[in-house]
């Protein structure tokens, strides 16, 4: 990829990020000064697997992502899940990082602290949750894998959208943002992850 061609798509995210600062500077950071709340309980087993993010809070150790951000997680024992974070760069190669998810909330299981020792940016919270599941939607069935997630930290300082399917529709997208918005997330702070297939902007999520 010329570098040029590596540079419109930077500067677009850039200017993504902006218009989020903006949001951040003009209104509340968050739509709720509550901490994140947990679902009732999760089903770590049907919780495993890939997932495809359609969105999420920006952060310094995933800009370099430019599309096709995967997470996948598989079982190490009862309270603890390998974690895999992919995605395709904006010079061509795959970037990859690898942690690790322990369950500190037993009652919900919806809450966890996740390490990444490979990347120096990222939030080690120690044994606090720095992963809350706050909403879920069931697959086909009630016994079905989850088919889409609102994940965030306490303060809703990361926030992520996650799907099973690559792609979505944009009316499925805007009905997610209105669950994003009822768990206490401003969705202006939220920017779209372009997918294969699917939206290829990263614009605020507010504006879909």
């Amino acid at each position: 990829m010329s570098s040029t061609r590596t540079i419109r798509p930077l500067v677009t995210v850039f200017a993504a990020v902006a218009m989020v600062c903006a949001a951040l500077v003009g209104t509340s950071a968050t739509a709720s000064a509550a901490p994140l709340m947990p679902i009732p309980k999760l089903d770590t087993e049907r919780y495993l697997g890939s997932w495809w993010q359609l969105a999420a809070v920006p952060a310094f150790f995933n800009l370099n992502c430019a599309k096709d951000t995967k997470a996948t997680y598989t079982p190490i024992d009862a309270k603890t899940i390998g974690v895999v974070n992919t995605c395709s760069t904006f010079v061509g190669p795959s970037n990859r990082v690898q942690g690790r998810a322990t369950v500190v909330d037993p009652v919900t299981n919806a809450q966890l602290s996740v390490k990444f020792p490979q990347v120096p940016a990222s939030i080690d919270p120690g044994n606090a949750p720095n992963y809350i599941v706050a909403w879920i939607a069931d697959g086909k069935t009630p016994t079905d894998p989850y088919r889409f997630a609102i994940v965030g930290d306490p303060t809703r300082t990361s926030g992520f959208l996650l799907s099973r399917d690559k792609v979505v529709s944009t009316s499925t997208l805007r009905m997610l943002r209105g669950e994003i918005e009822k768990v206490g997330f401003n969705s202006c702070t939220f920017l779209v992850s372009p997918t294969t297939g699917g939206r290829t902007d990263y614009s605020p999520l507010c504006t879909v």
